[in-house]
């Protein structure tokens, strides 16, 4: 008679995804900090992707306040710009920043937590990277750069069975971009936030996002870790 051991899988499978999520965080930083020239040039298209993230997160606002996204431009150096008419400037503004760090969590936790929609999610990334490029036509940098991570997105979707980790690594790849560049990357976004708002400077402004960011790190990390702990049946 077939006996299934179910508290036997589910440990399997929790212990599984920390192994995953340790070793891709590994990987990461063992690339960023001692690769190198040639991590550099490895990380490189990540950071673009970040930057890519930012500039969406801009776009988002504009567009879930009733705003309109002109162009969305992603550089070389790992600048960008995004163009846009009307919507609330102060969602637009924080959308950068706080807008791209959504986004990281929400790509690792879906990474960590919800493997039978992580295919989906990549071709969707992947999707909007596309559309992104076409619509809010700006550079054919960007345009090239889009549709090529798009390209391989899909192609690691449907020939891999990468998509956990691929989730997994751009998000924490975000996330630590993201809290480490805090106060050099979204500079022109505090200073015209500042200007915006005039209740803090724009020092003050960068601490309160740095706060807003961590906390959403801590809960999506607190809810993707607390299933994860080894246990012995």
């Amino acid at each position: 008679m077939l006996s299934i051991d179910f508290q036997a899988i589910d440990l399997s499978m929790k212990n599984n995804t920390l192994l995953r999520i340790l070793t891709i965080l590994i990987v990461y930083l063992l690339i960023k900090f001692f690769g190198g020239d040639i991590g550099r040039l490895i990380l490189k298209p990540i950071n673009l992707f970040v930057t890519y993230l930012h500039e969406f997160g801009h776009a988002f606002g504009a567009l879930v306040t009733g705003g309109k996204v002109v162009s969305l431009q992603v550089n070389g150096d790992g600048s960008g710009v995004t163009t846009t008419i009307g919507g609330s400037k102060t969602v637009i503004l924080m959308g950068g920043y706080i807008g791209s760090a959504i986004f990281g969590n929400l790509l690792f936790y879906i990474g960590a937590k919800k493997p039978r929609i992580a295919q989906f999610a990549v071709y969707t990334l992947a999707s909007t990277m596309a559309i992104s490029a076409v619509v809010w036509f700006t550079s054919w940098y960007t345009s090239a750069f889009l549709l090529i991570f798009a390209i391989a997105l899909y192609f690691l979707a449907t020939k891999t069975n990468l998509d956990r980790d691929i989730l997994m690594f751009l998000g924490l790849a975000s996330i630590i971009f993201i809290v480490q560049d805090f106060n050099v990357g979204p500079s022109s976004d505090l200073k015209a936030y500042a200007e915006h708002l005039i209740i803090f400077p724009a020092k003050v402004w960068m601490y309160i996002w740095l706060i807003i960011v961590i906390v959403l790190c801590f809960f999506n990390f607190r809810m993707i870790f607390r299933g994860l702990k080894f246990k012995t049946p």
